[in-house]
């Protein structure tokens, strides 16, 4: 799997921002998506303090490994070393955007990941409140179902 290529659509797909900020639930959050963590020595910085483009950058490259691994848990490694490179992507993807445990909830959806059944997933994609909640991206990672 080219991961420079999936990190840099995920990239895309959540924004980078290089302060502390709320994201849409009021949870305070920095970079690429990076919850902040109690753990996090940024953790009690205020709302609107920058943070540099290293700290982002290295948030970012340890959450995207947590997701793949996430991601390769929930689907199976034997059946995500089976499917075609641009699943995989919207697998992570996804897991990144949603968590491992909420990707874990898309049943019908991974068992047609087991099937290669990707006109199924594209279908099982859709039949979510993910989809409506996150627009254009669910949109154009269900097109690359499609294209599979």
């Amino acid at each position: 799997m080219n991961l420079e290529e999936c990190k840099a659509q995920i990239k895309r797909h959540e924004g980078e921002v290089l302060e502390i900020y709320n994201d849409s639930l009021g949870f305070k959050t920095l970079g690429v998506g990076h919850l902040c963590q109690p753990e996090d020595p940024e953790y009690d910085w205020a709302v609107g303090k920058e943070v540099s483009q290293e700290v982002v950058d290295a948030y970012y490259d340890a959450d995207f490994d947590k997701h793949l691994e996430e991601t390769r848990h929930v689907v199976g490694e034997g059946v995500f070393d089976s499917v075609p490179e641009s699943i995989q992507h919207v697998l992570v993807n996804m897991c990144f955007n949603l968590g491992g445990t909420r990707l874990g909830k898309f049943r019908n959806m991974l068992n047609a990941v087991e099937q290669h059944d990707w006109q199924e997933m594209a279908l099982q994609m859709e039949d979510s409140r993910w989809f409506k909640q996150v627009g254009r991206r669910s949109v154009e990672l269900q097109k690359m179902v499609e294209e599979t």
